[in-house]
């Protein structure tokens, strides 16, 4: 799609939480050389005007508007999203677009700036202001990549505290505000890309529909989540084409299926399940106690999403599959919506283990658990203090780490750091050829950490498959290697 250019348009930069309209200087100068007029949101802290809160810098975004003229393009970054479409809201006659720009989640009419971006810190109870980050806690926002040490000092050195009712108070909204043309630019190296929101947007949950409306577009800008300090002329190029209206759209056929409602890769017979709580096992043949390999989908997940995963086809096909060679093959739904659900998804993953290993058909001492795709952090609790029952450890092109951004600290839920505690437990990992480099550098990086320490990781390679291969890679090389990689689980669990 296709409009009038970007020099004609005004921008109405907003600025990322703890940060001000400096950050913007190097892309408004690009901006302006290509004869675009440019304003800078400018938020500060509290003073004897009384605290600062949403409203406030709402408030500021639409004053920035005002100066600009018609047909205004505002670009929120970040947490600066919310302000942005406060503002664009209000001036609607004005606003001709919305730039969401490495901008987590679609707000709503309603939701505070904690409530979408798991990124930023929450504040100190009774607390009015949010420090900023530590030149080490920058990544906490964001991927740091393309950043020099000196862009960081400045980044560091220019923070400024957030004041905390930004980030608490209700963003507001009109049913027009949907309405609004979006362009969302996405930077890879923080997770998002054009292919991942367009596998989101065919999951089907209503709340995803306006990542498909008419008029919405993507563009990515190969860099961490300052493109404004690291490619500042890319994206102005960006800016440029979102204002004309450029990118991909998100928009599926009506005939679509989508990827992960595909046939499984192999011709499996039905087998016979049971369905308790959120659990399902697929039973083998006979009455006897038998191993279980549980298989944990990835995430984050939209909680409105039909069918849930346990009924998808890859799912359903590796716990039939499973039956038919002798194991009890186990399904199931947990609570992994967003990136900071890690803890609490950990602990639904342990209780539906424990009901598994009670169930009359297992035989609660040879137990494998499977992981895929984003559940990969979940693995690392399992790592870490392996149970005796836990006879095998399987992942199939997992993310080995919490994405740059998702506000998660410490080594709870990272592989790498988990598998020291490994010992001799055997680890299968599927690993494809045809990976996103970003989710394939977190595999690397826990091979070379299990190397370190000779933890017992079995690789299947998979040259030529790509993520999800069980649903849509048809070939032989995909069959073969979801056999071998079940072979090796019930060969550990036979052990």
């Amino acid at each position: 799609m296709t409009g009038d250019t970007g020099a004609e348009a005004a921008f109405v930069l907003v600025p990322e939480a703890h940060t001000g309209d400096w950050v913007w200087e190097r892309v408004a100068a690009v901006l302006r050389r290509a004869g675009a007029r440019v304003l800078c949101a400018r938020f500060s802290g509290g003073g004897p005007a009384g605290p600062v809160d949403l409203e406030t810098h709402i408030a500021e975004v639409i004053r920035q508007v005002d100066a600009a003229g018609e047909r205004v393009v505002v670009v929120g970054h970040g947490y600066g999203l919310l302000p942005a479409l406060g503002a664009a809201d209000r001036r609607r006659g004005r606003v001709a677009r919305v730039v969401h720009l490495d901008a987590a989640g679609l707000p709503e009419d309603g939701d505070s700036a904690l409530d979408v971006l798991p990124a930023l810190p929450r504040p100190a109870s009774g607390a009015t202001e949010v420090p900023p980050p530590t030149r080490e806690g920058w990544h906490r926002l964001g991927s740091t990549k393309g950043l020099t040490p000196a862009v960081l000092d400045q980044l560091t050195a220019r923070a400024l505290p957030q004041p905390a009712a930004t980030l608490t108070q209700p963003l507001r909204l009109s049913e027009s505000a949907a309405r609004i043309p979006r362009t969302g630019i996405l930077c890879p190296a923080d997770g998002s890309t054009i292919d991942r929101l367009r596998w989101m947007a065919s999951l089907g949950d209503p709340r995803l529909s306006l990542l498909t409306a008419p008029g919405n577009t993507f563009l990515e800008v190969p860099t961490g989540h300052w493109p404004m300090l690291s490619e500042p002329d890319l994206l102005a190029t960006a800016l440029r084409q979102a204002a004309a209206g450029e990118g991909e759209s998100l928009a599926l056929p009506r005939d679509h299926v989508p990827d992960h409602l595909r046939p499984f890769v192999l011709e499996v017979p039905e087998r016979p399940r049971e369905r308790r709580e959120r659990v399902d096992l697929y039973l083998p043949d006979g009455g006897e106690p038998c191993p279980a390999v549980v298989f944990v989908h990835g995430g984050p997940l939209p909680a409105g999403i039909r069918p849930t995963p346990r009924d998808w086809p890859v799912f359903t096909g590796y716990a039939a599959f499973a039956a038919q060679l002798g194991a009890v093959g186990v399904t199931m739904d947990y609570r992994l919506h967003a990136p900071d659900d890690l803890a609490r998804a950990a602990e639904d993953v342990s209780a539906a283990v424990d009901l598994v290993r009670a169930h009359p058909r297992v035989d609660g001492d040879r137990v494998a658990l499977w992981f895929f795709s984003g559940s990969g952090p979940l693995a690392a609790p399992w790592l870490s203090a392996p149970p005796p029952w836990l006879r095998c450890l399987a992942a199939n092109y997992p993310l080995l780490e919490p994405l740059p951004g998702h506000g998660m600290d410490g080594d709870r839920f990272r592989p790498a750091a988990a598998v020291r505690g490994a010992g001799d437990l055997p680890v299968v990992l599927t690993r494809v050829g045809l990976e996103d480099p970003m989710l394939d550098a977190t595999v690397e990086r826990f091979l070379d950490a299990a190397g370190e320490c000779g933890a017992e990781v079995e690789v299947i390679a998979a040259p030529h498959c790509r993520h999800g291969f069980e649903t849509v890679d048809d070939t032989d090389e995909a069959r073969a290697v979801v056999r071998e990689a079940m072979g090796r689980v019930l060969g550990n669990l036979q052990a």
